[in-house]
């Protein structure tokens, strides 16, 4: 209750937020994942999206993955295998507008097949395909594949924030959840140490 009141009166145009977004592909389309990555358990079939941007409302309008989440092009050539499953991955690291001001250069958009046990979280999942993966303290996903070297959901004043012109980058964008980056973020992070320590015993 005393997040949400905070989060109401707050300035809308106060702050904008960059962090990883998670989403999932479902019927031809993006979802804001509303479950943390080590909560949700995808299935044989599934594919997980993974988006770093700016956010203009902490979450309110997050960038989704550029890409389409094509399970078949992803792990088409990847066999069933008994006790485990596949999931697509789809890493949408940003464009330059995203990038932290240290002079990071965003690593080209990417694809993973994941094979795990059935069991697996979304945070399994990507620990397998994409270490190295960063963490703050409370367990937030700061980094994937080492993506930024720094930094963990930094808030951005109105005068950082990414100037959207174009129809590209409009379309890049969806009406996620009404809520602020400290819900977002911990709908991404939240039990993720656990996940990782819980995909290191599996191995």
């Amino acid at each position: 209750m005393l997040i949400l009141l905070v989060l109401g009166a707050a300035p809308a145009q106060a702050a904008g937020y960059r962090y990883w977004s998670f989403w999932k592909w479902s019927d031809g389309a993006w979802a804001y994942q509303q479950q943390g990555p080590a909560v949700y358990v995808p299935q044989d079939g599934g594919v997980d999206g993974w988006r770093f941007a700016v956010s203009p409302d902490g979450g309110q309008d997050a960038a989704r993955p550029g890409a389409a989440g094509d399970f078949a092009a992803v792990c088409g050539s990847t066999a069933e295998q008994s006790g485990r499953k596949r999931v697509a991955v789809v890493l949408d690291f940003g464009g330059t507008a995203d990038a932290p001001g240290s002079g990071e250069t965003p690593p080209e958009r990417r694809t993973a097949c994941a094979v795990v046990p059935t069991s697996a979280s979304s945070a399994e999942v990507l620990a397998t395909v994409a270490p190295p993966l960063r963490y703050d303290t409370n367990g937030l996903l700061c980094a994937i594949a080492g993506y930024p070297k720094a930094g963990c959901g930094d808030q951005l004043g109105a005068a950082n924030r990414p100037v959207t012109t174009g129809a590209a980058d409009t379309a890049d964008h969806s009406s996620g959840p009404d809520i602020g980056l400290i819900a977002g973020a911990a709908l991404v992070a939240v039990l993720a140490a656990g996940a990782v320590w819980q995909a290191r015993r599996r191995r």
